[in-house]
């Protein structure tokens, strides 16, 4: 999920929240499970790295580490290129491979931030990881979504048609599983019947591949990845992300409690600089922010092609300058509580996030009411 160059309601009606009642992922879980034990032993053995002197406000960490993806521009790598980091710099330190996984790398001090599926973060705090969000980094509008689709001549029509039928994504137990199942259960299927839906993980790039090779039932592609297959044609979309949930907010990026608490300026110059560069690319022209992103991929010499870039349409961040919205968070931790998880049941809004960095979060608080 990246600038995100691919990428719901700031509310929903409390009759669709009813309709939230089935178990949430055991895959997720269990890699959950690993990263809480882990960041104990993690957050104490973190690479030095270059500090200043915290006083006035300057930032006491002048590195982050941080996870990329290939061929895509994050916002804090937009952020820094456009020279909002100042005199933070950006530590690339290898690509991740899901959002559970980026915020893992985060949680065991891998990497100093990482950005994942808010329901996924939300999983991971209530099993103990100490991490907090800070800033919104990608979601959903009517230009960039995720959406589920079938080859052209496919007889799936409805979420009934699913039973017995396999969906590719690109991680088990985020973003697009939570979708999955709330679109199943809206349809009227039982527990039962979900559990007969099979969930194939696979690496985004192969996902068009995949159905088209019949190998899965439906593909959940997003961002440039479904703009080119739909370039391509033969599928047709079955439902979307944005068409369940409307535009919101759906993905943050973390810190562990413990770099805020030690370096609270660093974090505050970060979260400012991602919060510009957000809202640098919502005003500009669309071949400006394309443009710009291209030449970040061609000088930063990972041996990566930029050309997927062109297919960028919007930030998909709801909020001004990546504010978080409570809703944004609500909205998956009452779908964990109605599917029976009550560690997550018992997590409270303000263990999850804080806007205090973020300079636009009073105007896009006045602006919500």
């Amino acid at each position: 999920m990246q600038m995100q160059w691919n990428v719901a309601a700031r509310g929903q009606s409390s009759a669709s929240h009813s309709r939230r009642r089935s178990r949430t992922a055991v895959a997720l879980a269990t890699v959950l499970s690993a990263a809480v034990l882990l960041a104990g032993c993690g957050s104490g053995n973190e690479p030095k790295t270059a500090t200043a002197s915290g006083q006035d406000g300057e930032p006491e960490t002048l590195e982050l580490r941080y996870q990329g993806s290939v061929g895509a521009v994050t916002f804090p790598e937009l952020a820094e290129d456009l020279g909002y980091l100042a005199p933070v710099k950006l530590k690339w330190i290898g690509n991740t491979t899901s959002g559970p996984q980026d915020i893992q790398t985060a949680a065991t001090g891998q990497s100093d931030f990482g950005g994942a599926f808010n329901g996924a973060i939300i999983k991971l705090i209530s099993a103990g990881a100490p991490i907090r969000s800070v800033i919104s980094y990608y979601g959903m509008d009517e230009l960039t979504y995720n959406g589920y689709f079938v080859l052209e001549g496919s007889p799936i029509q409805s979420a009934r048609d699913l039973i017995g039928k396999k969906v590719g994504m690109n991680t088990i137990g985020a973003h697009a599983e939570f979708v999955l199942k709330e679109y199943l259960k809206r349809g009227g299927l039982s527990e039962d019947e979900i559990k007969q839906v099979t969930l194939v993980a696979l690496p985004p790039v192969n996902t068009e591949q995949s159905l088209r090779a019949g190998q899965i039932d439906v593909a959940v592609l997003g961002g440039i990845l479904r703009e080119r297959a739909l370039e391509r044609g033969g599928i047709r979309k079955l439902f979307s992300d944005y068409e369940l949930f409307g535009a919101q907010s759906a993905g943050t990026i973390v810190f562990t409690k413990t770099f805020i608490e030690k370096n609270p300026n660093t974090v505050r110059k970060f979260v400012e600089g991602t919060a510009k560069a957000i809202e640098w690319a919502r005003t500009q022209p669309r071949e400006t922010v394309i443009q710009r992103a291209q030449d970040i991929v061609a000088k930063r010499g990972r041996e990566e092609s930029g050309d997927n870039l062109k297919f960028w349409k919007s930030t998909s961040v709801a909020g001004k300058g990546g504010a978080i919205r409570p809703e944004e968070f609500e909205i998956w931790r009452q779908w964990l509580e109605e599917s029976g998880d009550e560690k997550a049941a018992g997590v409270k809004l303000e263990e999850l996030f804080t806007n205090e960095f973020n300079p636009f979060a009073e105007e896009d608080r006045k602006a919500g009411k």
